[in-house]
């Protein structure tokens, strides 16, 4: 039987009879794991303080991911650095339409640093992605300047 959200979302008139083209099969995927029972990530937006700091403590659970976004400008430079209590795969990114633009991407680390010099007007995350088993504590610190 068909939840009655995934049929309101995707009605049966935009099916043509018989084994549906590629392209519907793919959007009723899409819809299906829309309405999945669980969560992906923590999306945390970044707060800078009036010093241009930012701190914060989080928890990766396992199998998930947590990140920390924020809209920058050309000319910041955001100096970063994390730990945490277990390996995590981490980056920093931002999108440019479709395409996703990696400055930094490491695996497996438990802690990093660097500076990022923003060149162009886009939302950046810093991301870290728990692979592990067990919830993984990551403490990170931010300062944003000229």
């Amino acid at each position: 039987m068909i939840d009655a959200r995934v049929a309101d979302a995707f009605p049966a008139r935009h099916l043509r009879r018989g084994m549906p083209s590629a392209a519907q099969r793919c959007l009723l995927v899409v819809v299906l794991l829309s309405f999945a029972p669980f969560a992906c990530a923590q999306v945390i937006d970044i707060a800078w303080d009036s010093d241009g700091k930012f701190r914060r403590e989080m928890r990766a659970e396992p199998g998930k991911f947590v990140e920390l976004c924020g809209k920058l400008s050309p000319g910041t430079k955001v100096q970063w650095r994390f730990e945490s209590d277990a390996a995590t795969n981490f980056n920093v990114h931002y999108h440019e339409g479709k395409d996703v633009r990696f400055p930094v991407k490491e695996d497996g680390v438990r802690s990093s640093k660097g500076t990022l010099d923003v060149r162009s007007e886009h939302d950046y995350c810093w991301m870290w992605s728990n692979k592990g088993s067990a919830p993984t504590a990551i403490a990170v610190e931010m300062a944003k300047g000229p």
